[in-house]
């Protein structure tokens, strides 16, 4: 058959019911299998009728399609951007995460804050929403966070099943984190994903931990990619670990990187593969730097040295 032929019948397969052939035109309106891209179908009826026949292709699809999500490289982390400065937060810096608005601000930001309010003799307020700052971590959960989770905020759902889940109490901690989850949470997919893998306040799954873990890793956590390859490589699939970690070293995830140099070490990367992933690494790493942020880390370090000083003089 020629390709001219082949691709005709495509477009018809297109255009018409897989189960009774009937074609899309004026009120009759055809709707994509529900799992793949392969076929349409006129009726849930012919959907029903036309599964034993579909139902092993419709699969290997579905599959095919969830991997090209799965192994797409995120446009940057989960964490984003400085919503102040605008450059990428870094993954190896705690950047302070504000309760009234729910926003990490990376610490350069934070410092330059607090130093302005310092020598202006200003209240100490938020760098983003310039809300006053709680003074006690219960005033900052009343205040702010119980407030924002009514308004549906997944942040704040996020933050209260962690408080929650460090208590005990597993099956709160669970309802916060589905609810965020569902609202888009990437850090609440992957805490769901340790508890379906744990058996924490839940029936044990796999499937679903899974199934969270790599949602997280869709949205750009590199610690949930990180895990999926190690996920692989205990499977013997070396070629999806790899994947994993590439897209992890992207990101500026150190450990990936380190986890690749012990793969290139060992045959399993190539030598372009792993050159291109130190330079994706570097330049990722790079990218979150500022003055502003490397003087918060100076006087971070500072003031660790001082305490550290004071506490070994008493």
């Amino acid at each position: 058959m020629s390709a001219d032929n082949v691709e005709a019948n495509v477009e018809v397969a297109e255009m018409c019911c897989a189960s009774c052939g009937i074609a899309e035109v004026d009120d009759i309106k055809l709707k994509e299998c529900d799992d793949c891209d392969l076929v349409k179908y006129c009726s849930d009826k012919c959907q029903q009728d036309h599964l034993p026949q579909h139902e092993s292709v419709c699969k290997e699809r579905a599959v095919e399609l969830r991997d090209e999500i799965l192994f797409r490289q995120p446009e940057s982390s989960h964490l984003g951007d400085c919503p102040i400065c605008f450059l990428p937060l870094p993954l190896n810096q705690k950047s302070p995460l504000y309760s009234c608005c729910s926003k990490w601000i990376c610490n350069g930001c934070a410092y330059a804050n607090q130093k302005r309010e310092l020598e202006e003799k200003l209240q100490e307020t938020c760098p983003f929403c310039r809300s006053p700052l709680p003074k006690t971590d219960e005033e900052a959960e009343i205040k702010y966070s119980m407030k924002r989770a009514k308004r549906n905020d997944p942040v704040a759902m996020r933050q209260i099943g962690k408080k929650h889940y460090n208590n005990g109490d597993y099956d709160t901690a669970f309802e916060h984190w589905t609810k965020a989850a569902e609202l888009g949470d990437v850090e609440a997919h992957y805490n769901l994903s340790f508890m379906y893998q744990k058996g924490d306040g839940v029936e044990k799954d796999e499937k679903k931990g899974l199934y969270h873990l790599e949602e997280a890793a869709i949205a750009g956590l590199p610690d949930a990619r990180y895990n999926l390859a190690l996920k692989e490589g205990k499977n013997e699939r070396f070629d999806r670990s790899i994947k994993h970690l590439i897209i992890a070293a992207n990101l500026g995830h150190d450990e990936s990187i380190q986890q690749l140099k012990k793969c290139y070490a060992g045959g399993l990367v190539s030598k372009e593969d792993f050159a291109a992933a130190l330079r994706g690494h570097h330049a990722a790493v790079e990218a979150t730097k500022s003055p502003k942020r490397d003087a918060a880390e100076a006087m971070e370090k500072f003031r660790a040295y001082q305490h550290q000083t004071i506490g070994g003089n008493t």
